[in-house]
């Protein structure tokens, strides 16, 4: 890699560690979402019955991950005017590492499988349940989402274990009262209270994950990740995972993944142990307001770039159309269309409602898989970067002392391409994208979809030759 200027990077998250272990429990029945009780809650006694009915289901959760890291002192190992004047001991080259983190998590069968964040489990090497009752258990496993941030792990019951119900995340409301049970700081079976801030916060931890936040001010922390947010009548609306905060404690400010999108992430996890995925194949964005006016239209998802190839492309969808509905239901934005697509049957046939020039018009599109879209979309990286991508194998995994899945290797270089002209090298890694961690082939490939041409991007890449990591300035075509 040319020498290139360097920019710190900084990204802001709750400190948990992740859980690569994969088990093989029973498969427990379908999760399902409750209907809201109807009638009035005694607020005198809500919180109170809230907590004394969810803490025995909601656990407490010790993660260790080891890895492998470089001496930091092995460049200093042979020269002789350190090793004379500092005593640097004859010393390994490389030496294994143990992270410890805690997360929350809630018991949703009485199997034993539990929900919680990926960054909670997500590539822990150990894990370690502690119930409501003291008793303390290993767990597996089961499958992580790190797209939604969400994993199911799973513990032996010996007995039928208590659990959380799921609550209709969309029909909660802004002001309504919530609590939130967890392990704040380790502090096993806190109880906090507040409000539903906002609904439908996107772009709050990776643009190009499915999100769809619940804000909420009820008080979180470290430790709170994986733990659950309940309504009055105690059925989980929510999964606590992140918070905005420039102190690292909590500020006012907490998202939760809604249960709409955790029980549909779960029953996936159980079933098949990853969560698969519909594909339109376009690039899509929020409605400018230049394109409000020449199409008519308040709100929607503008569409940037058609796939050659994809499922929108067939159905004769084409770039500068508004998509307004989806199977009858109005669009808002982009990441709600991209949400309710991920979550569509592939094969399926859906109904778009789209304005092209002004006019409405309907299509029909058979939504593809986003898995095999990674055979479409490889080509739009080769367009867009020159480049082609790889997984990085376990011994460069090992060697540069990354995580499972972290980053992705370039395989292939266009000399007169993007990535080349700014310095990159086959063998070199990626491991961000404006400041968004790549996480697999899928993950980049997915990213580099949705960037706009000719706007420049910060790539944090690690350069083969030295180990170093470091920012660099990339216009992709």
């Amino acid at each position: 890699m040319s020498k290139k200027a360097l920019r710190g990077l900084v990204i802001v998250a709750i400190p948990l560690l992740l859980a690569m272990t994969i088990g093989s429990p029973s498969v427990a029945s379908p999760l399902r979402i409750a209907e809201k009780p109807s009638g009035p809650v005694d607020l005198s006694t809500a919180i109170v019955r809230v907590a004394r009915s969810t803490i025995p289901a909601v656990v407490y959760i010790e993660v260790t991950e080891s890895r492998v890291v470089q001496n930091p002192f092995g460049p200093l190992a042979n020269d002789p005017f350190f090793r004379r004047f500092f005593g640097l001991p004859n010393m390994p080259k490389k030496f294994k590492q143990e992270m410890k983190g805690l997360g929350s998590g809630m018991i949703i069968d009485a199997d034993g499988h539990i929900l919680t964040n990926y960054h909670v489990a997500g590539s822990a090497t150990k894990m370690e349940v502690t119930l409501a009752d003291g008793s303390k258990h290993p767990a597996t496993l089961v499958g992580g989402d790190a797209r939604t941030d969400l994993a199911v792990i799973h513990i032996a019951a010996h007995h039928p274990l208590p659990f959380v119900t799921f609550g209709d995340s969309d029909k909660a409301e802004v002001g309504e009262w919530v609590v939130a049970i967890g392990a704040p700081r380790a502090l096993e079976k806190s109880v906090t209270q507040g409000i539903i801030s906002a609904k439908h916060r996107t772009g709050i931890t990776d643009p190009h994950q499915f999100e769809d936040f619940l804000q909420t001010d009820a008080p979180i922390n470290p430790g709170n990740s994986g733990g659950p947010l309940l309504n009055l009548y105690g059925q989980v609306i929510g999964v606590n995972a992140a918070i905005a905060t420039e102190s690292g404690g909590f500020e006012g400010i907490g998202f939760t993944v809604p249960s709409k999108m955790a029980v549909y992430v779960a029953n996936a996890l159980m079933v098949h142990g990853k969560v698969e995925r519909g594909w339109l194949g376009v690039s899509i964005g929020n409605v400018t307001p230049e394109a409000a006016k020449i199409a008519h239209v308040e709100h929607g998802a503008l569409i940037a770039d058609v796939v050659k190839g994809g499922p929108a492309e067939k159905a004769g969808l084409k770039k500068n159309d508004v998509i307004v509905a989806y199977e009858g239901k109005d669009v808002p934005d982009a990441a709600t269309l991209r949400n309710d697509v991920a979550q569509t049957t592939i094969g399926q046939k859906v109904g778009l409602t789209i304005v092209r020039e002004g006019k409405r018009e309907q299509v029909t599109v058979i939504v593809g898989s986003l898995e095999e879209s990674a055979k479409v979309l490889a080509g739009v990286v080769k367009e867009r970067l020159g480049a082609e991508a790889r997984a990085a194998t376990a011994k460069e995994v090992d060697h540069y002392g990354l995580n499972a899945h972290q980053g992705v290797v370039i395989a292939w270089l266009d000399p007169k391409g993007p990535l080349a002209e700014a310095g990159f090298e086959v063998d070199d890694m990626i491991l961000a994208v404006d400041n968004q961690s790549v996480d697999g082939v899928d993950g980049f490939i997915d990213m580099v979809s949705t960037l706009t041409p000719g706007k420049r991007i910060t790539i944090t890449a690690l350069d083969h030759r030295t180990g170093n990591t470091g920012d660099i300035f990339v216009v992709p075509r």
